[in-house]
C-alpha cells in the first residue's frame, strides 16, 4: 500500500524461491556457471539473486534462461502436485503480469470443485491480483471468502494472509478505518506468536504506515514506516526497493526532502537491479516532484524524461497520466502557462480514459493556479470545484483539506472572507461541501 497506490511492497517470495531452486538445479545439470548463464543479457549477480529467491523472474527472463539451459519454461515452474496451473498463476502475479494471473485464477475457480483449501488459495491469489490492479473494491469479497474458508479448515496463518489482502482492498476502497482495524488485529496475532511469514510484521507495519498517511496522519504513518525499516534486512531486492520508495514518499509528505531524495535514490538503484521498470518509472516521477519542491527544475525535468520513457515503453496509461500531470506542474513553476495548460488538459483526458484520478486532481489544481495567476476568478473557482469534487468522490480527506485550505487562501486574497471561511470550515470538518 502506498500513498496512494503507486507502490506495493509485498510479493510471492515462496514462488520465487521455488523457481530459483529449479533454475539452480537445471544450471548445475547443464554444467554452466552463473556468468555463463547470464552472458549476453543479464548479470551473474541477477542469476544469483534469482536462484536464491531474492528476485522474481519476468516471463522474458524465464524464456531466455530456459533456452540457454535447453529446457522448457514449464520445467522451471512445474511441480509434482496437480496444481501446476495455480503455481503458474502465482508466478504470473509475482512477476507483475497481474491481469494474466487474474484470468488464470478465474478460470481455475470455475473448475475448483469442493476442495476448500484449493478454493481458498485461488480466492486469495485472485484478491491479490485485483489489489495489484487497483481494483481493491472487487477484491474484498474474494479475500473475505478466502479468510473464512481458511478459518474453517484450521489454517490461521493462511487466513491471516487473506485478511491482509482484505485490508488492502478496504484501503483501495478509501476505507482507512476498516483497513487499520484489520491490520492492527493481524499485528496483534503476529506479536502474540502466530507464525505467518518471516517478513509479515514488516509488511503489516508498512501497510499501516501507508494507511495512516492516506488518512491524514503523516507523522504516525512515518513512525510505522521507520519501525518497519529496522526489519528490512531479509527482504528481496524488489521488496526493499518498494519499501524505500514508499518511505521516500512519506519523508516528502512530512517535508523532509533531503531524506526523501536519499531514500529515493537508494530505492531507484534497487529497482534497476531487479529490472522493475514500471516501479522505477513511478519512483522517477516522485523524485521529480521532490526536486520540484526544492526548486530544482532541471533535475525535475531529467527525472520526468526518464519516467515518461519507461511509462511509454510499457504503455502504462495510469502512470503516463501522472507523468503528464507532473510535467504540467513543472511547466507552471517555470512560468510557461501555455505548456502547463496543454499538459494539464492531456492529463485530465488520460485520467478520464482509465488513468489516475490523482493526476486529474493535480491537473485541475494546476489549471486553477494558472487562472489565479492570470486573475481569472471564474476559471479559478471552476477548476477548484472540479478538483474538490473528485476528492470528495474518492473520499480522500487529507488531500481535500489541503486543497480547500489553498482555495480559501486565494479567496482571502480576493477579499472574499465569507467564501474563504466557508472553505476553512469544511477543511475543519464543520460542513459537508464548499460554497462556491
Amino acid at each position: 500500500m502506498s500513498g496512494k497506490r503507486n507502490v506495493t511492497v509485498v510479493d510471492n517470495s515462496h514462488v520465487a524461491r521455488a523457481v530459483g531452486e529449479r533454475i539452480r538445479r537445471a544450471r548445475l545439470h547443464a554444467g554452466l556457471t552463473q556468468a555463463a548463464l547470464s552472458r549476453g543479457r543479464y548479470t551473474s549477480a541477477y542469476i544469483s539473486a534469482l536462484e536464491r529467491g531474492l528476485a522474481k523472474p519476468s516471463m522474458a527472463a524465464l524464456t531466455f534462461i530456459a533456452e540457454r539451459l535447453g529446457v522448457a519454461v514449464p520445467d522451471l515452474v512445474a511441480e509434482e502436485r496437480p496444481t501446476v496451473r495455480r503455481l503458474e498463476a502465482d508466478l504470473l502475479s509475482a512477476s507483475g503480469a497481474y491481469q494474466e494471473a487474474l484470468d488464470q485464477y478465474d478460470d481455475l475457480l470455475e473448475i475448483a470443485g469442493d476442495d476448500r483449501r484449493n478454493r481458498a488459495e485461488l480466492l486469495r491469489g485472485r484478491s491479490e491480483a485485483l489489489c495489484r490492479l487497483d481494483r481493491g473494491p472487487e477484491a474484498i469479497r474474494s479475500a473475505s471468502e478466502a479468510a473464512e474458508l481458511f478459518d474453517s479448515i484450521g489454517a490461521p496463518a493462511d487466513a491471516a494472509w487473506a485478511r491482509y489482502w482484505l485490508a488492502f482492498g478496504q484501503y483501495q476502497s478509501d476505507n482507512p478505518a476498516e483497513a487499520r482495524d484489520i491490520l492492527l488485529q493481524l499485528l496483534a496475532q503476529e506479536r502474540s506468536g502466530l507464525s505467518i511469514a518471516p517478513d509479515f510484521r514488516f509488511r503489516l507495519l508498512t501497510a499501516l504506515g501507508n494507511v495512516e498517511t492516506w488518512d491524514g496522519q503523516s507523522a504516525r504513518g512515518l513512525t510505522y514506516m521507520e519501525e518497519a525499516h529496522t526489519l528490512l534486512g531479509g527482504a528481496s531486492l524488489r521488496q526493499r526497493a518498494g519499501f524505500l520508495s514508499a518511505l521516500s514518499l512519506q519523508y516528502r509528505r512530512v517535508g523532509d526532502l533531503e531524506r526523501s531524495l536519499r531514500t529515493g535514490y537508494e530505492s531507484l538503484a534497487l529497482y534497476r537491479a531487479s529490472e522493475a521498470e514500471r516501479e522505477e518509472a513511478a519512483l522517477e516521477n516522485n523524485l521529480a516532484l521532490t526536486f520540484l519542491e526544492l526548486g530544482n527544475h532541471a533535475r525535475a525535468a531529467e527525472h520526468l524524461e526518464r519516467a515518461r520513457e519507461l511509462a511509454e515503453l510499457h504503455e502504462d496509461g495510469r502512470l503516463l497520466s501522472e507523468v503528464t500531470e507532473a510535467e504540467a506542474r513543472l511547466a507552471f513553476h517555470r512560468g510557461d502557462d501555455s505548456v502547463a495548460t496543454e499538459r494539464a488538459l492531456e492529463a485530465i483526458t488520460a485520467a478520464e480514459s482509465g488513468g489516475s484520478y490523482h493526476a486529474a486532481v493535480g491537473a485541475h489544481l494546476t489549471l486553477a493556479r494558472i487562472a489565479s495567476r492570470q486573475d481569472d476568478r471564474e476559471r479559478t473557482e471552476a477548476e477548484f470545484e472540479a478538483a474538490t469534487a473528485l476528492l470528495r468522490d474518492h473520499r480522500a480527506p487529507s488531500h481535500l483539506r489541503d486543497v480547500l485550505a489553498e482555495w480559501a487562501d486565494i479567496r482571502s486574497r480576493w477579499g472574499d472572507l465569507a467564501g474563504a471561511n466557508a472553505l476553512y470550515a469544511e477543511a475543519l470538518g464543520r460542513t459537508s461541501s464548499a460554497s462556491a
